[in-house]
């Protein structure tokens, strides 16, 4: 029988949040060293959840532990701090209480570190004790996982005593075990190379709250536990032929139950399990949990990862009524800066004392577990409109975002630099297994292979994707499917090496919206393969990054700037020549008479977190004589009047004339110019301004009739470049013209306000999205 600890769960809660990595005696000192002695440091990893190369950096000093704040915090102090550690360097570095939030003393503030010195207090600082952060700006590193040689000190994970970093559900019924996700089962911790039980006496719905949160569920539900005694004991084998016809069939082989922790209490509001109060066995605990067994839990998938008839009905409740909180600008499903619906329009929130706490109440809500990150600084780009919320201060337990405490904006408080962000646990598909590159540079690049027949335990096959049709949204969902974030570009050709032997087709007709989680969602041609060109070469192939642009256009300048011109015939022959003109222009009596031009500037910013370049290539640029410039784009930015039923009168186009930083916010500095042949592009933080005198900046309304119009704008119309958010990149406003004037109002970004005020705004059924539909 194993004994149970004899700490208290305090005592437990320090060991499982801090691994002490100590270090004054264990650090090899060069020989002949003549540093005068000063204070002893020590220094250890601490937080969850994490690895044991990570954490949260506490530093022991005059006695007593502290943090270090993230102010001004680089790779070059990660460097310093790693070291001390024992491991050879950084790989990188958490600002923000990642990993959680330390207590005591914040012992440096503003440090600066050359990246060579031999001690953190070489480096620079404002003095120790010295300080204006908090616990929520706590420093983390990441340290590469290779140990300095001949380095002495316990600074490695204690697993056998308190830590526990990995939980999974293991299913014994037998159709779970094929399906995914895994929504029911005995939960299981990571234990040296094995997996470990938890004895379920004590085990409450709290308990299982914080471990379906883990597995990306919202919520849990009572699960039969005397149905799940057949598993976990040990049975003869006669018995267990007897149970093979019963209603569910479980798996009952006999399995040597190894419990590794018992007395779990937790609140229900912990993101990790590692977070509540529990105790370990000791010695020998196969014998252990007398009166109980394996802690089993039940969970409730969110409308996006529910199947059957629950999956439909919840889809029906979604529909009837919008949700008030959204995630935009995410590569991955479940990821994504926060914003929240406030009277009508959309907005973000402030990340002042952003935290675990209020993001789980919000990945809960949208029907995802509890949150993996809590992020701040505009981490996935910044939102527009209104701040609506600052200084939540959720519980942990509420159903609402707007249920949490929180304070009203006001200008001087927030700026979208600071707009808040989530990671929510997500339940695990399995998706990405189905799917691979080849041949490609790198890991984030090459030819798309999927795998088709996998199901009831069959040998996938792999196979290539037709090229025809693919591109930008296919190739989002590819990388998103992957893992590997967002499109830098969707290839319809490629000519990667055949790294994997694949030469078969066996996908067609991909067509995606670019909000799916898997190639298998999108629309295909199924088992009627229909592909002109079936080589390697006509393979679907994608780039992936990280990261993406995000434009969208500032709609008030439109407002401001919009007016009518009549332009003599004889003044736009260049105009002619780039097709700016409506098709009557051509039969008009050249070069007497007019047109009749709506003009207006366009801000175009940047706000995702990478540069907007041209798919293409300078060499492939195309030279206009007349206007002496080159385009990068042929069709930019689409300009279209629509009646009230979504019937176009008038279209124009815009092609980049030039794309270039026309301005940018304070500390960016312009990296794009187009003179001299530049580079073109915009950068993150800045913008690109057509100014409503340039050519082809108008609508031709020549043939327009009076009456009450919309004027749209959409930018990247064809998705030609990625973004990590398409659905803002059309501007909508009101507009009436009485045959001599226009009224131009209430623009917007296309998805800045609630459906019901886009309905009233558009008077029409059929046009939701910021296309035409």
């Amino acid at each position: 029988m194993g004994s149970c600890g004899t700490w208290a769960w305090q005592e437990l809660l320090v060991l499982l949040s801090s691994v002490w990595l100590w270090v004054g005696s264990g650090q090899p000192t060069p020989p002949g060293s003549t540093h005068p002695p000063g204070p002893q440091l020590k220094f250890r990893l601490a937080g969850y959840p994490r690895k044991h190369n990570e954490g949260r950096v506490e530093v022991f000093y005059n006695d007593e532990w502290g943090t270090i704040c993230d102010d001004d915090f680089t790779l070059a102090n990660a460097h310093v701090l790693c070291r001390h550690l024992g491991f050879v360097a950084a790989t990188g570095w958490a600002h923000s209480a990642k990993y959680g939030k330390g207590i005591g003393r914040i012992w440096l503030d503003n440090v600066n570190c050359a990246g060579g010195e031999k001690s953190i207090g070489d480096c620079k600082h404002r003095g120790w004790g010295n300080s204006d952060c908090s616990h929520e700006e706590d420093a983390g590193v990441i340290c590469k996982d290779e140990r300095i040689p001949g380095f002495k000190d316990s600074n490695v994970i204690e697993t056998e005593q308190s830590h526990v970093e990995e939980v999974r559900l293991r299913p014994v019924v037998s159709g779970a075990r094929r399906q995914l996700p895994v929504t029911e089962g005995i939960v299981e911790v990571r234990y040296k190379d094995g997996w470990a039980q938890i004895c379920d006496e004590g085990w409450d719905s709290q308990n299982s709250r914080v471990v379906c949160g883990m597995m990306g569920f919202p919520a849990e539900k009572k699960v039969n536990r005397n149905f799940y005694k057949l598993a976990s004991k040990s049975q003869p084998k006669q018995k267990r032929r007897e149970d093979v016809g019963s209603k569910k069939r479980l798996f009952t082989e006999r399995q040597q139950l190894n419990y590794r922790l018992h007395s779990v209490s937790c609140t229900g509001t912990e993101v990790h399990l590692s977070m509540c109060a529990f105790e370990f066995y000791r010695g020998n605990a196969s014998a252990a949990c007398g009166a109980g067994m394996p802690a089993v839990v039940s969970c409730v998938p969110g409308p996006l990862f529910a199947t059957g008839n629950a999956h439909k009905k919840k889809q029906r409740q979604q529909q009837q009524s919008q949700p008030r909180i959204r995630l935009k600008g995410g590569a991955k499903v479940g990821e994504g800066r926060v914003e929240v619906l406030k009277s009508s329009e959309w907005g973000t929130i402030c990340d002042d004392r952003w935290n675990l706490l209020s993001a789980s109440v919000v990945c809960r809500e949208l029907g995802f577990g509890s949150a993996r990150e809590a992020l701040t600084g505009a981490r996935m780009g910044q939102g527009t409109g209104p701040i609506h919320m600052n200084e939540v201060q959720c519980l942990g337990t509420e159903k609402t975002l707007w249920s949490c405490p929180f304070k009203n904006i006001t200008q001087e408080d927030c700026k979208h630099t600071e707009d808040a962000a989530v990671r929510c646990n997500i339940p695990y598909m399995g998706y990405e297994t189905l799917i691979r590159l080849s041949g490609g540079r790198s890991r984030f690049e090459g030819r798309v292979e999927v795998a088709v027949g996998a199901g009831d335990g069959d040998q996938p096959r792999w196979g290539l994707v037709c090229g025809e049709g693919w591109g930008t949204l296919e190739a989002m969902v590819a990388c998103r499917q992957l893992g590997l974030g967002f499109a830098n570009h969707g290839l319809q050709e490629t000519w990667y090496w055949d790294a994997s032997n694949v030469t078969e087709m066996v996908l067609s007709g991909v067509k995606c919206a670019g909000h799916e989680m898997s190639l298998s969602h999108c629309q295909h041609h199924g088992t009627s393969l229909n592909c002109r060109n079936t080589g390697t070469r006509f393979a679907a192939g994608v780039i992936c990054s990280e990261t993406a642009s995000d434009l969208l256009l500032h709609a008030p300048l439109v407002q401001e700037t919009a007016y009518i011109e009549d332009r003599p015939l004889h003044m736009l022959y260049c105009a002619a020549e780039e097709n700016c003109l409506s098709s009557s222009a051509r039969l008009a009596n050249w070069p007497y008479g007019h047109r009749r031009l709506l003009r207006f500037s366009s801000q175009i910013h940047n706000n995702g977190r990478a540069d907007f370049r041209p798919k293409a290539g300078r060499h492939s640029w195309v030279w206009h004589e007349c206007h002496r410039h080159y385009h990068s784009m042929d069709i930019f930015t689409h300009y279209d009047i629509l009646t009230p039923n979504g019937t176009k009168v008038a279209e124009g186009h815009k092609a980049s004339f030039c794309l270039e930083d026309t301005e940018c916010e304070e500390d960016v500095a312009k990296r794009y110019e187009c003179a001299n042949f530049g580079e073109q592009g915009i950068t993150v933080g800045c913008w690109d301004l057509y100014r409503h005198d340039i050519d082809c900046q108008w609508i031709d309304i020549t043939d327009v009739k009076p009456g009450n119009y919309i004027l749209q704008v959409v930018i990247n119309p064809n998705f030609e470049v990625a973004e990590s958010d398409f659905t803002n990149n059309a501007m909508k406003c009101n507009c009436k013209y009485d045959g001599h004037r226009i009224w131009v109002h209430s623009c917007h970004i296309g998805d800045a306000l609630s459906e019901e005020a886009n309905k009233r705004f558009e008077q029409y059924p059929g046009q939701l999205n910021n296309q035409i539909s």
